[in-house]
């Protein structure tokens, strides 16, 4: 299996697509280079070649009269036309290696579409300037163009052949980044929908106003924030850190507002000083963001999730007599 990208600089998107590729055949030979007659043989010419044709595994973008583009509007580069025609079937790969589970082809597009909503369309976006990578410089397209040699490396490489080498190694080190970045989006979409029912199946507590899960590692936030309406902390065990996290439940995706903070006192102490205002002596820390806080054993982090409540409930009642007067 042969796979053909362009030489000479590499960008996120190239490198995406040739990852992609790698995790379905792993034992593939990558070669840059803009050699016709390579590009010709190739299994695969990514980037390259001036032909969008999935059926004959050609995926470039730059040729005139080129306007592949998503339902959205979003224009396609090498990493979405690889990832709208592969990304089920690697997710799937991935899932059943690296989660020990089998997709259906219906759950293993949606999270294909996920992933391409939330990073391959931003690299495509870059790719053809259409957007900047990120405040700062450091979104993902501008960490992997920081893999290709500076100046002052082919100064000290020389022109030519020690370049390009040394060229291939760092886009081969930008490929296992993204290959990574794939696995962990693969893995974390599968976990979420493994963890469903754990999450609706967890116990309520204190009138169902506080959920309990004993798996703090559980990804519950979404489940919660939609379908439980009524609970306002939830409560969990950290197996790998042996202490139990209370948590605040936001208000949308998108937004750090909670349906109830954690009491206005306990904001940034720790240890003994948070146990001196709680009354619990293995409370450990609360964020000054009050979002989280933490104890040692299973009772502390309950009186800690009591205390929130009455904070909560003190909170509305002086509000309703501000209101009434």
């Amino acid at each position: 299996m042969l796979v053909v990208t362009h030489g000479g600089k590499f960008h996120a998107d190239d490198a995406w697509a040739v990852a992609v590729l790698a995790i379905l055949f792993p034992d593939c030979e990558i070669v840059r280079t803009r050699d016709p007659a390579i590009i010709g043989s190739a299994d695969f010419a990514i980037d390259v070649g001036g032909i969008w044709d999935p059926a004959t595994g050609r995926f470039d973008h730059h040729q005139k009269g080129f306007a592949g583009a998503r339902p959205s509007g979003v224009p396609y580069a090498s990493a979405g036309l690889v990832w709208r025609e592969y990304g089920a079937r690697c997710v799937a790969a991935l899932a059943s290696s690296h989660a020990g589970t089998t997709l259906s082809p219906e759950t293993a597009q949606q999270i294909a579409y996920a992933i391409d909503a939330d990073i391959v369309q931003y690299l495509d976006l870059s790719d053809v300037g259409a957007a900047k990578n990120a405040p700062g410089g450091y979104g993902l397209s501008a960490v992997v163009s920081g893999f290709n040699p500076n100046w002052l490396d082919e100064e000290r490489l020389g022109h030519g052949e020690p370049t390009e080498a040394y060229r291939l190694g760092q886009f081969r080190k930008a490929m296992t980044l993204l290959t990574d970045i794939i696995v962990n989006s693969v893995k974390y979409r599968v976990g979420a929908i493994l963890a469903l029912d754990q999450v609706r199946g967890a116990e309520p507590l204190e009138g169902g106003r506080v959920l309990f899960l004993k798996n703090a590692a559980l990804p519950w936030t979404a489940v919660v924030r939609k379908e439980m309406p009524k609970v306002l902390f939830v409560i969990s065990h950290s197996i790998a850190e042996s202490r139990y996290l209370i948590h605040t439940v936001p208000v949308s995706a998108e937004s750090f507002e909670a349906r109830a903070d954690l009491p206005e006192p306990w904001a940034g102490l720790r240890d003994a000083d948070l146990a001196a205002v709680t009354g619990v002596p293995d409370a450990t820390f609360c964020h000054n963001g009050r979002f989280i806080a933490a104890a040692k054993s299973y009772e502390g982090i309950r009186t800690l999730a009591r205390q929130a409540l009455d904070a909560v409930d003190s909170g509305a009642t002086t509000l309703a007599e501000a209101l009434a007067r």
